[in-house]
């Protein structure tokens, strides 16, 4: 073997940074504020910011903000239309290569957990989607709510029920369906080695994770409760009102699932009044940044970079400097 070959063997591999955190954390602000001061590219891990015209409620940064720091991976979709995670997963893997291979730094920041949890571990082949068994879950829910699903999968897969809160639509939704259209659980599935991989070999670079993790969730709580209320006060019903009249977007399409557009949704179809949507709309975001501490309090080799002390961007910059790209 060639000394030049040795060196290209043990020559380290590129960094890609993870700012991960729970909801009205500051994470975007933090990032910001990073590319501002080092050769970084953002990456947004947020499975609502994707969506044309969904820019409130989602909490997508200001047209001011982009202009100073550009994020890949916002505004690419229309709210009609899917993105799921192992699409995430094929864009960031190219985004992550082609800032690399510009000389910069990337910086993926966000609140999607299993997007960044794709992003390191691949994909798991499952039984394809059916349309009318998702119909069927979906007014089993309408007719009785989410816990119901949640109830039924319990019946079925009881590992599954455990990690999956009965507030969580989604995941509900596609644990309940493999079992229905394959006749075997999720979890016997992942157990027998009945799933393969997608995307499970090794990335061609490291990945760092780090983390906001606020120590008061009182705190955090008020903040969202702000929050939520700064987003109404900015036009968010007005926002989510354009997409209801558009006529071609249903509440059950990805998008109009995110927190804050299904709650406005069921108040402009008169579901619910506006008290009631707005008490739904906070409580529904904590329950999200309940699930985000979650995902990370169990997640491997994270840093962990405080409330926001005046020494994370510090902290921070010393974590990127030390990137070898």
């Amino acid at each position: 073997m060639h000394r030049s070959d040795l060196d290209l063997q043990n020559r380290p591999k590129p960094l890609a940074f993870c700012l991960m955190g729970p909801t009205a954390s500051g994470k975007t602000n933090l990032a910001v504020r990073l590319a501002q001061a080092a050769p970084v590219e953002l990456i947004s891990v947020d499975s609502a910011q994707v969506y044309r015209g969904m820019d409130i409620g989602s909490g997508k940064p200001d047209a001011e903000t982009l202009a100073i720091a550009p994020h890949h991976l916002i505004d690419i979709r229309d709210p009609a239309e899917t993105y799921s995670a192992a699409d995430f997963r094929t864009d960031a893997l190219s985004l992550i290569s082609q800032i690399h291979d510009r000389g910069r730094i990337p910086l993926l920041v966000g609140g999607t957990m299993l997007y960044f949890k794709v992003l390191r571990d691949g994909l798991a082949e499952m039984p394809h989607a059916n349309a009318s068994t998702r119909a069927d879950i979906e007014k089993l829910a309408r007719d009785s709510g989410w816990p119901a699903v949640h109830a039924r999968l319990a019946a079925v897969d009881p590992r599954s029920a455990s990690r999956i809160h009965p507030n969580d639509p989604q995941r509900l939704q596609r644990a309940l369906e493999v079992f229905l259209v394959s006749g075997r659980t999720m979890t016997e599935l992942h157990a027998e080695g009945q799933v393969s991989a997608l995307g499970t070999e090794p990335l061609p670079f490291d990945l760092n994770f780090m983390a906001i993790v606020p120590d008061e969730r009182r705190q955090l709580h008020q903040k969202i409760a702000r929050r939520f209320h700064s987003m109404l006060e900015a036009g968010l019903v007005t926002e989510v009102e354009k997409l209801y009249r558009r006529g071609d977007l249903s509440p059950e399409l990805p998008a109009l699932k995110s927190v804050g557009y299904r709650q406005v949704w069921r108040y402009l179809s008169g579901e619910i009044d506006y008290n009631e949507m707005v008490d739904r709309g906070i409580i529904a975001t904590r329950q999200l940044a309940k699930r985000q501490f979650t995902w990370m309090r169990n997640w491997p080799g994270l840093t962990n970079l405080g409330s926001l002390a005046d020494d994370s961007l510090d902290q921070l910059l010393n974590l990127v400097e030390s990137a070898s790209i």
